[in-house]
């Protein structure tokens, strides 16, 4: 909204400083900034009321050290990262992007399901919550709405580099020529990036094409497929990462400030040139966003980080992988996900193979075994003695290592 007041006041008035809100940059440091005041001040307040109103966290004795001294913990605390996003990209964000309203979309309909499944919980006295059926449901529903609306709508383009032989001619007639004009109109495409790969573009197109050109027309069921297969593996990843006090939110903080990295530089036409990815207008605006979003996460930790004062809950993990999940397809890096998202990705597993062998080894041997001493990962090493400050502080570090690869994936090919 400030945005528009402000570029009313430039050009009607000359209004001093108002011109600093057409910059990004300016618009995202204001955004974090907001959002780090949202959530450190205001989220006192959320974290009262929610102790006000008993949303405690109800802990089963799983034989974790401390685990028993945090029942009564007020939980649902994703309404402050919501709150602390939602607000700055609402005053700082250009709010006819289609990616900023894409984003907001996924907020609060993400938000929503997890909101819904903790007050089932706590209110309902139902241990479950929102069944895992009426969940899939809701992340499948996202998913098509972001897969259509990625692949229909006209301002969701691309532009490619044009020809060698066409770019060394425009150089010749016009050494001057900026990077800018070395590349084509802007057209429809569902190409995307692959990691490690010198021509590392693929298109989802191919994944049917090779059966018959014609099947072309039916190329936006291959791309809503997996929208919704990445929003419900990513989101699922980061509920499941939710399991100790800061892992989820820091995890999450250090992933989304990469894919910032990722929305800056594929939304400003001389650095896609220049690093040679693909260039996505207006995905600059997706900064905005991110900025938000990582300042809410980090004021998050300030009441978050061991002893934690409050819990995100299905609130807030829900919303935070269904957010990672739509930037990345977004700005056509989802094929970084399982090296970024790496500590997402190994939570996942550990569940998924702790059960998988459970189950194998009852029915062969008569009774289950387990590969972990706990699934998902965190707690087994929780099982194997280490204190859970020092389990987060390790996970950070990994997650900063693989965040510093899949930035090298620009270059490195």
């Amino acid at each position: 909204m400030l945005y528009y007041l402000f570029q009313y006041l430039e050009q009607k008035f000359q209004f001093p400083g108002a011109s600093l809100f057409g910059y990004t940059t300016f618009r995202a440091a204001v955004a974090i900034i907001l959002s780090l005041l949202i959530s450190t001040i205001y989220g006192k307040r959320i974290i009262n009321f929610l102790r006000k109103k008993q949303v405690g966290e109800t802990i089963r004795d799983l034989g974790l050290e401390g685990q028993v001294e945090k029942a009564g913990t007020p939980t649902m605390g994703g309404l402050i990262i919501i709150m602390a996003t939602v607000i700055p990209v609402l005053l700082m964000a250009k709010l006819d992007n289609i990616y900023i309203i894409l984003l907001l979309v996924t907020t609060l309909w993400m938000g929503t399901i997890g909101f819904v499944d903790d007050y089932i919980k706590k209110f309902k006295n139902d241990k479950e919550g929102l069944k895992g059926k009426f969940k899939v449901l809701g992340q499948v529903g996202l998913g098509i709405i972001v897969g259509a609306t990625l692949f229909f709508s006209g301002d969701v383009t691309m532009k490619e580099k044009l020809p060698l032989v066409e770019q060394q001619r425009l150089l010749e007639e016009d050494p001057r020529i900026a990077r800018s004009k070395l590349f084509g109109d802007e057209i429809k495409s569902t190409k995307t990036t692959i990691p490690f790969v010198k021509n590392n573009e693929f298109d989802y197109a191919d994944l049917i094409t090779w059966i018959d050109p014609a099947l072309k027309a039916y190329s936006w069921v291959v791309f809503i497929l997996a929208a919704i297969f990445i929003i419900t593996a990513v989101s699922n990843g980061a509920n499941l990462t939710d399991g100790i006090d800061g892992l989820a939110a820091g995890s999450s903080a250090i992933i989304v400030l990469t894919l910032g990295i990722f929305a800056f530089v594929s939304g400003n036409i001389i650095l896609s040139e220049y690093l040679n990815i693909m260039y996505i207008p207006r995905a600059e605006e997706i900064t905005i966003y991110i900025t938000a979003f990582v300042g809410a996460l980090i004021g998050f930790l300030w009441y978050n980080t061991y002893p934690a004062q409050v819990f995100m809950g299905d609130t807030g993990s829900l919303t935070i992988g269904g957010i990672i999940a739509v930037i990345a397809i977004a700005v056509r890096k989802e094929w970084l996900i399982p090296l970024l998202c790496g500590i997402f990705l190994a939570e996942n597993l550990s569940v998924v193979l702790q059960v998988s062998y459970f189950k194998y080894t009852r029915k062969k041997y008569g009774e289950g075994r387990r590969i972990f001493k706990m699934s998902p990962l965190h707690h087994h090493y929780q099982k194997l003695g280490y204190h859970e400050s020092k389990i987060v502080t390790r996970f950070w570090i990994v997650g900063i290592l693989l965040a510093i690869i899949t930035i090298v994936t620009l270059k490195v090919r």
